[in-house]
């Protein structure tokens, strides 16, 4: 509409000053991947629950029975078959995409749910569920692209961090 158009042209017109400029959906996923925040349709679906995501602080077992409690609970107690990682490729080449397999001494391990190459940091990262035995920090990995497997790394989150001043 004519209201929607002329607000767009406005915040972009008193933005000016603050280096604001407008971007589309790939530079929110890039900016997300970095910050390793899952996407939902991606990185959480209804097949996955909140622990094997990493999100499992945000659930309050504490509450009254609910749906998933039980679930959730030994989720908890036990850990999960695969874990949501975050990963940073350790070469150039093409970048991670979703479905694509994740190895590991040519065992696959996973399948990576989100990836992008990221400007800031000037690497391919991305996001994958792998099994929890070889989801720490500092993991070597393969992801396999195009059928070519190129090494990458589990990382902290999140892959981007402010430099200091």
């Amino acid at each position: 509409t004519a209201d929607a158009v002329k607000f767009w042209n406005g915040a972009l017109e008193r933005g000016k000053t603050f280096g604001i400029k407008p971007c589309g959906l790939g530079a929110r996923d890039t900016l997300r991947l970095e910050m390793c925040y899952p996407l939902n349709g991606s990185d959480l679906s209804p097949e996955r629950n909140p622990v094997e995501a990493g999100l499992g602080f945000f659930v309050d077992l504490t509450k009254r029975s609910f749906m998933g409690r039980d679930v959730l609970r030994r989720a908890k107690e036990n850990g999960t078959a695969e874990k949501l990682v975050p990963f940073r490729m350790k070469q150039k080449g093409p970048p991670p995409r979703p479905h694509y397999a994740v190895f590991q001494n040519g065992e696959r391990i996973g399948e990576v749910t989100s990836g992008t190459i990221s400007p800031s940091l000037n690497w391919g990262v991305g996001m994958a569920y792998v099994s929890s035995a070889h989801a720490k920090i500092g993991t070597e990995i393969d992801i396999e692209i195009r059928g070519q497997e190129f090494p990458a790394t589990i990382e902290k989150k999140p892959l981007y961090r402010k430099p200091a001043p």
